[in-house]
């Protein structure tokens, strides 16, 4: 996997700028060592306006989020990167108890969360698990799926039905790329959520309903030629007759 390039430690950069104004540097300097050891260039910013111009101007290959930043909350700033269309990957920082607003981060498009307290070491191992999975090795691949009606583009994050380009978010996209790439194959919840969002998720399951739910009203009736179909008592799968 190549070294990531920038890392934006958007939620990060908040916790750490706390810190300094309790007059302990202590943890930010324990991170600036580990950063040097791991080989990552990290650009912090300490509120949701400045999150915001970092993420387009220095082309992060990661961004952690803090859903409890200083002005626009996380879930605001992650509903402007991903409409519009920024598909960098993002990592949220949640503290204990906010279950409700790790799910709705995670179904608009993040795509896993640490929660705090945390030590550096596991945010490290999960930013190497959030890039192993979106596939940041430094291997182009095409990753182009085409039915009848249907493109899923996971190069371009665009989803084409029927001609029309829809808007879809970047998790969606996943899930429905992962169904279409083995058809017709059943996929269990759980198995879909060690492989789209990773071994090391640890939400509801009905995380993958919903998305599905979402999916469907987008691709429902559009061909007879393929669906997305659930199994009761095991999973879904996308049915192909093609």
């Amino acid at each position: 996997m190549k070294k990531v390039r920038n890392l934006l430690l958007v939620l990060l950069a908040a916790v750490l700028c706390l810190l300094l104004l309790t007059g302990s540097a202590a943890p930010q300097k324990r991170l600036d060592a580990r950063r040097e050891n791991e080989g990552y260039e990290v650009i912090t910013g300490c509120d949701g306006m400045e999150a915001v111009e970092l993420a387009g101007s220095e082309n992060p290959d990661l961004i952690v989020l803090d859903l409890m930043m200083p002005g626009e909350d996380g879930l605001q700033i992650l509903r402007r990167l991903r409409s519009a269309k920024d598909t960098t990957p993002i990592l949220m920082l949640t503290a204990r108890g906010e279950d409700v607003d790790r799910i709705v981060g995670l179904e608009m498009g993040a795509d896993d969360y640490i929660v705090k307290p945390f030590e550096v070491k596991e945010l490290l191992a999960r930013v190497h698990a959030v890039l192993r999975r979106t596939g940041d090795d430094g291997k182009p691949q095409s990753k182009k799926l085409t039915f009848d009606k249907l493109v899923i583009n996971l190069d371009s994050y665009e989803l084409i039905v029927d001609g029309k380009k829809i808007d879809t978010p970047p998790k969606e996209m996943e899930l429905l790329y992962h169904l279409a790439a083995t058809p017709n194959r059943v996929y269990t919840r759980n198995q879909l959520l060690d492989e789209v969002w990773g071994f090391d998720y640890f939400g509801d399951s009905r995380t993958v309903d919903v998305h599905i739910k979402r999916l469907r009203e987008k691709l429902e009736g559009v061909s007879d030629k393929w669906s997305l179909k659930t199994v009761w008592g095991v999973g879904y799968k996308f049915e192909s007759v093609e």
